[in-house]
């Protein structure tokens, strides 16, 4: 071991005596581009319910965002998608199952955001809810593999989950969620999300702090995480 790079854990970082009191930031991504999008009636009606616990939200339009290595990192859509990841402190993950899995629209999206700018990692430390929208019955495959995407995005993906089945049953003409203990599992999930974000954005960066990471010099790491789309 590389003592010098090892640190025993400090509970005065963990507990600072100041936190931040503004709104806890939360980003909304969705996975469809229909008119009758569930999956995006779904992440507004999240927003309502995070806006009534106060933070505040913004939700991505992905329409127009080309396809991941299709167009460069400045393509306008992209600059607006890793903006706002920026931004946020937090996030919402809302998909349709198709074909047993989240849409190519959710997925462009993720892979849009880099894992690395610059050895930053953007998305490193902040919360993460995942939902997905069923055409049919209750499936489960959809959050679980956001849930696997979430963790290879360093997010701290909260324990509460969302899935709607019949997803057109559950919504009235105007886009609204009809009550349901369906409607009710989203405020749980939206309740500890805000929860989970306030509890951590001030310690975010301690949390994922990694040994391995530490031992290795900043220009190696720089490099690691910095690969050309060649290699």
């Amino acid at each position: 071991m590389d003592l010098s790079s090892f640190r025993a854990t400090d509970p005065a970082a963990l507990f600072p005596a100041s936190r931040s009191t503004h709104p806890p930031r939360i980003l909304l991504l969705y996975g469809s581009l229909r008119n009758r999008s569930f999956s995006r009636f779904a992440a507004e009606e999240a927003g309502r319910i995070l806006t009534l616990l106060g933070a505040e939200v913004r939700a991505f339009n992905p329409s127009g965002l080309p396809l991941p290595d299709d167009a460069p990192a400045d393509h306008p859509k992209v600059a607006e998608l890793r903006e706002a990841v920026i931004w946020s402190e937090g996030m919402v993950w809302s998909s349709p199952e198709r074909h047993g899995s989240m849409t190519a629209i959710m997925k462009a999206q993720i892979d849009w955001i880099p894992l690395a700018l610059g050895g930053v990692r953007p998305t490193q430390g902040k919360t993460l809810a995942v939902m997905q929208v069923c055409g049919g019955s209750q499936s489960f495959n959809t959050v679980n593999q956001l849930r696997i995407l979430g963790r290879w995005m360093r997010l701290l993906t909260i324990p509460n989950q969302s899935s709607v089945p019949k997803a057109f049953n559950e919504f009235d003409e105007a886009g609204r969620m009809k009550p349901s203990p369906y409607y009710d599992r989203i405020v749980d999930v939206m309740e500890e999300l805000v929860k989970f974000t306030l509890l951590t954005r001030d310690i975010k960066d301690h949390l994922v702090d990694r040994y391995s990471e530490r031992h290795e010099s900043a220009a190696e790491l720089s490099k690691r995480v910095n690969q050309s789309k060649a290699t």
